[in-house]
């Protein structure tokens, strides 16, 4: 990898990986490629990235010595592959980065590694199943964001959970009575549970709001449903927002209500700022939340049961914060980024052997 500088330090050689996505948004998968790339890079290997939003990936990725292509399409993610050619590990995220390594030539000797975001087979109709009949033997080995996503995916995969950052402490003084909502406005996010909870909360009426972070397509739908509970006054649309640490730091409590989430990305980093989380009991919250004492979890889509979860959290702050030091005690030891690098690095490691 030519223009990937060079690192030093490392008592086993360090690898010149590549990790590529078609995209040019930054949602979780984005998220999750910068902050591996960046771990990986502070752990003294060289890397590139290809794809995401070019000004937030640079953003995730600060300083760092990490190259970026944008992606936009198949075409230009594989010509991306092909200026990157000389690497020891192709890294590739989505179906559509799969097919693109298939399309860069100067890559072929180079083993792929394939993380699996989504609990679903690859490819929907015939041209779908296709690619992913064709994209298949080209991986060496792939990596499930969680055992859900695993169980749901064909092909075998060895399961490493995403990390986050440590966060140095986690106060609780100063947190507002906010309940935060941080995810994309689309239909499969079960972002209308959230909305549905916090009125069946009643929790208005005692000064509490639910503040939504975040667009998509259902945000006029959303907002006409907060409107037709009469809770609109006390619902913030806050929109995408940069810096969500610091609305973790301001939030009494997290709102987690999709039902099929590959993990939860969003999740974690709540735990990690002592957040206590409400959350579906389903997909990846089953790993995150669910595996501490006491969760607070509901049934997929039952609003009112997550209501009086919400109740009983913002009723009893001793409560709140034990719950909330517990999820970030469980995050320090289960789902730190040097935990994700060191066992991604052993994946690529078991395949050049």
């Amino acid at each position: 990898m030519s223009d990937i500088p060079g690192a030093r330090g490392r008592t086993m050689a360090p690898l010149r990986i590549l990790h590529a996505v078609r995209s040019d948004g930054f949602a979780g998968v984005e998220r999750h490629v910068a902050s591996l790339a960046a771990a990986q890079s502070d752990a003294g290997h060289q890397v590139a990235v290809i794809g995401g939003d070019p000004d937030l990936m640079a953003t995730a990725i600060g300083r760092r010595p990490v190259p970026r292509r944008p992606a936009v399409t198949t075409w230009a993610t594989a010509r991306g592959i092909e200026a990157f050619a000389d690497c020891d590990i192709l890294h590739v995220h989505m179906t559509a980065a799969e097919f693109a390594a298939l399309l860069a030539p100067r890559a072929l000797r180079v083993p792929v590694v394939t993380t699996r975001h989504f609990a679903a087979r690859r490819g929907t109709g015939p041209a779908g199943k296709a690619v992913g009949l064709a994209v298949a033997p080209r991986v060496s080995a792939q990596i499930a964001i969680s055992r859900y996503v695993a169980d749901h995916v064909e092909g075998r995969s060895v399961v490493i959970h995403p990390g986050v950052p440590v966060v140095p402490g986690a106060p609780s003084a100063g947190r507002e009575p906010v309940i935060l909502v941080a995810q994309r406005l689309e239909g499969e996010k079960d972002t209308d549970v959230a909305i549905r909870a916090f009125a069946a909360s009643g929790l208005a009426a005692s000064g509490w709001r639910l503040e939504i972070a975040g667009n998509g397509a259902q945000r006029d739908a959303l907002e006409a449903l907060a409107a037709s509970l009469d809770i609109e006054g006390a619902v913030r649309f806050l929109g995408r927002q940069a810096d969500m640490g610091l609305l973790m730091r301001r939030a009494s409590i997290l709102l987690a209500p999709c039902a099929a989430e590959g993990l939860g990305l969003t999740v974690v980093e709540a735990m990690a700022a002592g957040l206590p989380v409400v959350a579906a009991e389903a997909g990846g919250h089953v790993e995150t939340v669910g595996a501490v004492g006491g969760a607070a979890l509901f049934p997929p889509g039952d609003a009112w049961t997550a209501g009086r979860a919400l109740v009983a959290l913002a009723g009893n702050p001793s409560v709140r914060f034990a719950y909330g030091d517990a999820l970030r005690d469980y995050q320090r030891a289960h789902f730190t980024l040097r935990a994700q690098e060191e066992a991604t690095v052993a994946v690529y490691r078991s395949v050049l052997r």
